[in-house]
């Protein structure tokens, strides 16, 4: 925060420079991870303003009124597509569970006249990795759909590389607020090179290379890359600064990917052992299928979220689903203590 400001305090609108120096140390970062190139990373403050942009640019009023996704999404994308289906878009959703036949459920579900394909590789609720999804993208591929992943709940907890997804163009959506200890305000999507989309919700930084040429009463333009085109405008620089620096300390301090996930994997196990004999644990045994977090079927979570809270313990829930999503600097004996207060909680409540 205090370089963000010597920055502004000591250039003015000069301190760009300096900001995108950083954007651009979070955007290699993220190629490197993903197996991509810093310039196909467009960024923007949170997912949503992404995916919106997106969305505007499908030709969903043009011939391909029909997107296919799943009954598993974030809320972000989840509730901006139920809008889109209340204005006429054919939203078709394909119910998440079993995750095992997901995969071959959406590639049947493609049409057409499908505009895109949107799914997420990790299912919020459960912790769960969709297995497969090439054979989806292969599928809105073949009939000249758009291909959106959502990777936010796999992002610094798992290894993810696009090659295993297929074939270019793929769309990659996701952000630094979880597992890549990133804070909110920074959140990235990966567009395909050469993307000749056009979005109708489009920002001045879409274009920031011709901003001094004169304007025009043609069409409007967008830069010279496929990423630049989902830019947005203006936003608060302080957050890119605060990646930054945690890329630099987790490198400093050897948290590749890795061993970020073994950490991941064994903090995770020691949760499920903990909770097992006394939950119902939704979030998959198998290291193969698990994202970053545990996931266990409580009636009134939200009530417990709170009282965990009161005792320092901090969780959250999504409806009767309780999530437990262990932080790098977590140890054994605090994930012992939460468990041990979360059976006490439940007890209680059965009066037991």
């Amino acid at each position: 925060m205090l370089a963000a400001w010597t920055a502004a305090a000591e250039h003015v609108d000069g301190k760009w420079g300096p900001v995108f120096e950083q954007v651009a140390r979070v955007q290699g970062y993220i190629a490197d991870l993903i197996g991509g190139r810093p310039e196909d990373i467009a960024i923007d403050q949170n997912t949503h303003a992404l995916v919106s942009r997106f969305l505007s640019a499908l030709p969903l009023h043009r011939g391909r009124p029909h997107v296919v996704t799943t009954d598993g999404e974030f809320h972000s994308m989840a509730r901006q597509l139920r809008r889109l289906g209340e204005d006429g878009v054919e939203i078709t959703w394909v119910p998440a569970a079993p995750v095992a036949t997901l995969a071959a459920r959406l590639a049947a579900a493609i049409r057409p006249d499908t505009a895109a394909l949107m799914a997420s590789t990790v299912l919020f609720q459960t912790a769960t990795r969709v297995p497969d999804l090439k054979v989806a993208v292969a599928a809105a591929h073949a009939q000249g759909a758009a291909v959106l992943l959502d990777a936010y709940h796999g992002f610094g907890a798992m290894p993810f590389r696009l090659e295993d997804f297929g074939d270019d163009p793929i769309f990659v959506v996701s952000g630094g607020y979880k597992y890549a200890q990133w804070g909110e305000g920074v959140c990235w999507m990966r567009v395909p090179p050469d993307c000749p989309l056009r979005p109708i919700y489009t920002g001045w930084f879409s274009d920031f290379e011709h901003l001094s040429a004169p304007r025009t009463d043609g069409l409007i333009g967008y830069g010279s890359t496929g990423a630049s085109r989902f830019a947005g405008s203006t936003f608060d620089p302080v957050s890119f600064y605060r990646a930054a620096a945690v890329i630099d300390f987790f490198e400093a301090q050897g948290l590749d990917m890795p061993r970020l996930r073994a950490l991941s994997l064994t903090q995770t196990d020691r949760l499920i052992a903990g909770l097992d004999a006394d939950f119902e644990v939704l979030t998959p045994r198998d290291h193969a299928l698990r994202g970053g977090f545990v996931a266990v079927r409580i009636p009134g979570a939200s009530a417990i979220v709170d009282a965990l809270r009161r005792r320092g313990i901090f969780v959250d829930s999504r409806a009767d689903v309780l999530r437990l999503g262990p932080a790098p600097y977590v140890t054994f004996d605090d994930i012992d203590v939460a468990v041990d207060h979360l059976r006490a909680l439940c007890q209680a409540r059965r009066g037991t």
